[in-house]
């Protein structure tokens, strides 16, 4: 059996510091600060303490859930010895993990509140808490409402707890937990060098990876006004150079699929450097029509292409010749080009994470610049970049509606070019707590 010596903020989080009978709190961290960890043994913790608790885990995707909390749950349960089938069972069907001491915890999505309004609960657990809604929020406490006690529950409180990268705007839980703070709303910040586990070089390699905003939030676990403005920080004149397209090295096509209009963008990269040498931004168009002028652009490529993009793209649960993918892939087969290869994701990142992933490529924390945009072929990746915007106070991407397009033709190329070269990006630079 594994032993654990807490960090002192993972101390602080799980215990209760004041006598009142709700115990809320939340761990806001940065990276590899020890958050879904430390949640996920306090998860185990109240299980095992009282037999016969009802807990919830739960994210604003089961997704999450699934990957990450439920992981690390049934780490917890193999180094501190418990035995499945012993001592407890997952049932995956149901999404529940039954102890033989009689506690149970329900892993489930949060994205709609109604699906777990007739949930009576000990306790509640959020991962990444800044990504639900405080409706959802005040649901989950209106769940802590079980009756059932046992005989040896003498200290129990009911407990509301979650974990989160800080906030990208100062939303719920910045209204909850400091701008109306209660006694027993407790608000634990833990920066990612607060970890004395972590290798030397993690910090390090995060301040040569991220912009300076970024490292503040999400290392130091500050709250701040990162999304205000403009989506893309730090772009300046030194991001843009005259690149020549080399039909040697390998060239990047990064789609997004909307139809009116179509956007893709075209690209070198190496270990480091990204290199948008041109787009492809049509309207009232098809994916066929814009692999045809890509390829009536670059008729004689000798390297390897590379296809990068939306995810929603390829659907991979068919084989059929009409998806996206697939007739670019034929066009060019066609055409004569063999060396065709495929860099998606299984589904698209948050956009979040996207923008997180390309603003620390644009400069990160130490001022390194490691993006680069041709002016002469690039005008709506350029547009982009200098107005997509944030809606004012939220992490909201302000996207054109129809009627104010209809009044600014130009707003209609804004969002898609962007989303075209943020997944390329994101693929080969993404951001990791």
């Amino acid at each position: 059996m594994t032993k654990y010596k807490l960090l002192d903020k993972q101390k602080e989080f799980i215990e209760i510091p004041h006598s009142q009978a709700l115990d809320v709190a939340i761990y806001q961290g940065g990276y590899g600060s020890g958050k879904t960890w430390c949640g996920s043994l306090l998860g185990i913790l109240l299980a095992h303490k009282y037999s016969g608790c009802k807990g919830l885990v739960g994210a604003k995707e089961y997704e999450l859930v699934r990957k990450t909390t439920l992981v690390s749950y049934l780490d917890h349960l193999e180094n501190l010895g418990f035995m499945p089938e012993k001592d407890y069972i997952y049932n995956k069907i149901d999404k529940i993990i039954r102890f033989s001491n009689g506690s149970e915890i329900l892993f489930t999505a949060l994205d709609d509140p109604e699906k777990f309004k007739s949930l009576n609960l000990h306790w509640a657990e959020i991962e990444e808490a800044s990504q639900i809604t405080d409706s959802s929020f005040k649901q989950l406490l209106g769940r802590l409402r079980n009756t059932y006690r046992g005989r040896d529950w003498l200290d129990f409180r009911y407990r509301l707890f979650g974990h989160t990268n800080p906030q990208a705007d100062k939303g719920w839980i910045w209204k909850r937990f400091v701008e109306h703070s209660k006694e027993n709303y407790r608000l634990i910040i833990a920066p990612t060098t607060n970890n004395i586990y972590l290798p030397p070089h993690f910090i390090q390699s995060m301040k040569e990876s991220y912009d300076e905003e970024y490292y503040r939030i999400n290392v130091l676990g500050e709250f701040g006004n990162y999304s205000s403005g403009l989506v893309v920080k730090g772009f300046s004149d030194e991001n843009k150079l005259y690149l020549k397209y080399n039909n040697e090295l390998p060239l990047h096509l990064t789609c997004d699929f909307n139809v009116d209009p179509m956007c893709w963008a075209i690209a070198h990269k190496d270990k480091e450097n990204v290199y948008f040498i041109d787009e492809l931004v049509l309207e009232n168009t098809s994916t066929q029509q814009c692999i045809d002028e890509f390829i009536r652009r670059y008729p004689n490529h000798k390297s390897e292409i590379i296809i990068n993009g939306d995810a929603s793209g390829d659907n991979r649960s068919t084989q059929s010749e009409y998806t996206n993918y697939a007739i670019i892939k034929n066009a060019l087969n066609s055409y004569g080009y063999k060396n065709v290869k495929f860099r998606l994701r299984n589904y698209n990142p948050p956009i979040m994470n996207r923008i997180s992933s390309f603003n620390a490529r644009v400069k990160n924390s130490q001022g390194e610049r490691h993006l680069f945009v041709d002016p002469r072929r690039c005008k709506w990746i350029l547009y982009n970049i200098y107005n997509l915007s944030f809606k004012e106070g939220t992490s909201i991407v302000n996207v054109p509606t129809h009627t104010q397009i209809k009044s600014s033709h130009e707003l209609k190329f804004l969002e898609h070019p962007f989303d075209a070269i943020s997944y390329l990006v994101e693929y080969y630079w993404r951001l990791r707590g």
